[in-house]
C-alpha cells in the first residue's frame, strides 16, 4: 500500500479507533474494503488516481441512495448516507467552482477540436482524469453536450 491516500486512510482508521469514533471508523473500513477488493480482483496495487475513482463511485452511490430514501420517506436512512458522504469527502480533492469547471470544459473542447456531439468522447477523455472526485461527471457530460449543441 504505497499510495498516500491509502496511507492516510490507514492512519485515520487508527485515529478513529483511538478516539472511539465508531461512525467514522465504519466508513473508513468500507473504503479500505473497497480498495482491497479491487486490488485483489485485479491483482494490482492501486495508486491515488484509482483510489479517487473508488471514492468518487462510493460518493455517487450514496447520493443515489439519499435520493431513493428521500422518495421512500426514510429520512433516517438518508441521514446515515449523508454522514457517510461527509467522511468520504474528506479524502476527495476540493470540488471545482462553476467558473473553474466551465474554463476546463472550454479548454478541453478547444484542445480536442470538438465541434459536435460525436466528439464528446474526446472531450470527456481529456477531462476525466483532471475532474476525478472534483466534479460529477454526469453534470459535466450535460454541460459538454449543451456546448457542443447536442
Amino acid at each position: 500500500m504505497d499510495s498516500t491516500l491509502t496511507q492516510r486512510l490507514s492512519d485515520d482508521m487508527k485515529s478513529a479507533m483511538r478516539s472511539k469514533d465508531a461512525q467514522r471508523l465504519g466508513v473508513i473500513r468500507l473504503i479500505r474494503a473497497a480498495i482491497k477488493q479491487r486490488e485483489i480482483d485485479e491483482r494490482i496495487e492501486l495508486d491515488d488516481g484509482q483510489v479517487l475513482a473508488i471514492l468518487d463511485k462510493m460518493n455517487k452511490q450514496r447520493r443515489d441512495s439519499i435520493e431513493q430514501y428521500t422518495k421512500g420517506n426514510r429520512p433516517d436512512l438518508a441521514d446515515v448516507e449523508r454522514a457517510e458522504i461527509k467522511v468520504i469527502k474528506d479524502y476527495l480533492p476540493p470540488a471545482l467552482s462553476e467558473t473553474e469547471l466551465e474554463t476546463m470544459i472550454n479548454d478541453a473542447i478547444a484542445t480536442s477540436g470538438a465541434s459536435s456531439a460525436k466528439d464528446m468522447g474526446k472531450v470527456i477523455g481529456l477531462l476525466k482524469g483532471k475532474l476525478q472526485g472534483r466534479a460529477d461527471m454526469g453534470t459535466v457530460s450535460g454541460q459538454i453536450k449543451a456546448k457542443l449543441g447536442a
